[in-house]
């Protein structure tokens, strides 16, 4: 019996959210998204430690930095249709924050974020 394509979807964005355990080192990422999608860079950062960020986007993009506790989403930083952002991240809280960009339009998406400092 084949699982049903939603939950298979549901999956495989869940998998994609996922935070990764990268060392703390930097890493490059590029994403191409389609009209309404999303892509998300997740890891887990220490309270008081940062991370430098810089991307661009072929078209302007939804950007926002966020995390989870239970049902709450907190945003501590959000930026609406922009081609690009840099900056740097500093944790208030241990937590697994996501780096995530929402595409009205078709968009590729493609940057940076640094070592864990």
């Amino acid at each position: 019996m084949k699982p049903p394509a939603l939950a298979f979807a549901l999956l495989a964005t869940a998998a994609l959210a996922a935070p990764m355990d990268d060392g703390g080192k930097a890493r490059e990422f590029s994403h191409d998204l389609k009209p309404g999608a999303i892509a998300e860079e997740c890891l887990r950062l220490p309270a008081g430690r940062s991370r430098s960020f810089e991307w661009a986007a072929s078209a302007p993009v939804d950007f926002n930095i966020h995390y989870h506790q239970g049902e709450k989403v907190t945003y501590p930083v959000k930026a609406n249709q922009q081609r690009e952002g840099k900056g740097r991240f500093k944790a208030a809280a241990s937590e697994d924050y996501c780096w995530m960009w929402t595409a009205k339009g078709a968009a590729r998406v493609s940057g940076k974020l640094g070592p864990e400092e």
